[in-house]
């Protein structure tokens, strides 16, 4: 079985604690997962999909579900440094190209564990050009170099082709994840991902 596959975006708050999660699976399954990058933004835009907050926004029992089953995720695992981005939704094109910057660069672990943690433990304002790079280089990570090679045109096309790999699986929004050529859809799939790896 090829390595199961991990689609993120940090403007999602699920993938978040999908993240915080997966190393348990990890470490059970003895499986790795395969950080890739996209843009949900237009994975959106190539489903016709949107938001819960914009696709439910008329219907107050389903938003206010979606935040129970959050609380209870979060309770669950015990994700305690968890905190709503009070900038979200927040334009992640800068993130996610720098993200596969980073993974060109040898070093996309160390950025994915630091943008996720900017990103929902202390409420950054991660589209922020400037915020973004005093971000990377506080995390030891060499923002100059990240921020010239997410402006290549190969790293744009990248995150453009990780994106259609994701829809041509059937990804309609993050997080998402493929093993064994399946597709799961959403943190509460993560027992469903967990047993097709064993």
């Amino acid at each position: 079985m090829t390595d199961p596959i991990f689609y993120f975006d940090f403007g999602s708050p699920n993938a978040y604690l999908t993240h915080r999660v997966l190393p348990g699976i990890e470490a059970r399954t003895g499986k790795r997962f395969r950080y890739v990058p996209v843009l949900l933004g237009g994975l959106f835009k190539m489903t016709g999909n949107q938001s819960p907050v914009m696709a439910f926004a008329n219907i107050p029992n389903k938003l206010a579900y979606e935040s129970l089953e959050m609380r209870r995720f979060i309770a669950r695992h015990g994700l305690t440094k968890f905190n709503m981005n009070p900038h979200f939704p927040v334009n992640t094109l800068m993130l996610m190209r720098a993200a596969v910057a980073a993974e060109v660069a040898g070093v996309l672990p160390e950025y994915v564990e630091a943008m996720f943690r900017f990103m929902w433990e202390e409420g950054r304002k991660m589209d922020d050009p400037a915020i973004l790079a005093a971000a990377i280089a506080e995390a030891g990570l060499p923002a100059d170099k990240l921020f010239e090679l997410a402006q290549s045109q190969e790293v744009k096309d990248r995150l453009m082709a990780n994106t259609q790999a994701a829809y041509d699986a059937g990804a309609f929004g993050i997080p998402s994840f493929v093993v064994g050529g399946e597709l799961w859809f959403g943190k509460d799939r993560l027992r469903d991902v967990e047993e097709a790896l064993v």
